[in-house]
């Protein structure tokens, strides 16, 4: 099971690796994504969203939207939907996302601490082929290594059907699941960047469900592109953690864009007017990682 490279992990394991010179660290380490051979998603592919407590509809909205943004026709510069165009880089075409069923769960069911088998069996209340169901749990919501992972992707044991969870991080561990939106727990304390959504916890979710949406067309079954070790793999997205603009460092999300009217920080526009700001994904053809702005 794959999970978030979330910004603490990041900045740690960076920091070990470059000693006091950032310019040597770039130029010497080299970011190679092996492909090994196994499947990818490509071609149309339903998004199912399970909702596991509760979420507003203005929060529902801004998910649906985003998913939606990333397989519009028309992909100008600047746009989620050409942020996506990268995993077509990846061996066989596109991947097509589609919004599909949309399961609300807002009585707590199975409680408010969950554990991998409580997500392995929400994922699973969708069956449907060629899917991507995704489990959303809300921000008072407990999950098992919440903060270690922010998220994950995995698949039925067929390996029919992939599964992601994402946790609205706004009151567990946003230092490391929702930021640049919030003051990181580790590292250089820069300020906070506004969320283009007006909602860090959700803004968050966004930035960890780009990265894994990414990571489950690219690397669905453990067996497709990746580097290191297949039980904690960097993926398409997942290897460029803490990248959003130019210039990134450490600490700093690099150069983006900031909207005028609300001060708000983004790299992305989407559907219905939205706005998004979207992790650095690796090109296969230049083997780096290429933020949008």
């Amino acid at each position: 099971m794959a999970s978030v490279y979330h910004y603490a992990t990041y900045f740690i394991i960076l920091l070990s690796l470059m000693g006091n010179n950032l310019g040597a660290l770039v130029e010497q380490q080299p970011l190679v994504l092996k492909y090994h051979n196994g499947a990818l998603l490509k071609g149309n592919i339903t998004v199912n969203l399970i909702w596991y407590g509760r979420f507003t509809p203005i929060q529902r909205s801004i998910v649906v939207d985003f998913v939606q943004s990333l397989s519009a026709r028309r992909a100008p510069p600047g746009s989620a939907a050409s942020w996506w165009k990268t995993t077509e880089k990846y061996k066989s075409g596109a991947s097509n996302l589609v919004v599909g069923r949309q399961v609300l769960h807002e009585a707590y069911t199975l409680g408010k601490s969950l554990g991998n088998r409580h997500l392995v069996a929400l994922a699973g209340k969708v069956n449907a082929l060629k899917a991507i169901n995704v489990v959303l749990t809300a921000s008072d919501v407990a999950v098992a290594g919440f903060c270690s992972r922010c998220g994950t992707h995995g698949s039925t044991r067929d390996k029919k059907t992939a599964y992601i969870w994402v946790g609205n991080s706004e009151t567990q561990c946003p230092g490391q699941c929702a930021w640049p939106f919030h003051q990181p727990i580790y590292g250089p304390q820069t300020p906070p960047l506004v969320a283009p959504n007006g909602d860090v916890g959700i803004d968050g979710v966004i930035i960890n469900l780009a990265t894994l949406l990414a990571g489950t067309v690219t690397n669905p079954f453990n067996n497709g592109y990746f580097q290191g070790p297949a039980s904690a793999p960097l993926e398409a997205v997942s290897a460029c953690t803490g990248v959003f603009g130019s210039g990134a460092y450490p600490g700093y999300p690099g150069r983006v864009l900031v909207d005028k009217a609300t001060g708000a920080s983004y790299n992305a526009a989407g559907a219905n007017g939205r706005k998004f700001l979207l992790p650095a994904m690796w090109d296969p053809q230049t083997s780096a990682c290429k933020p949008l702005v």
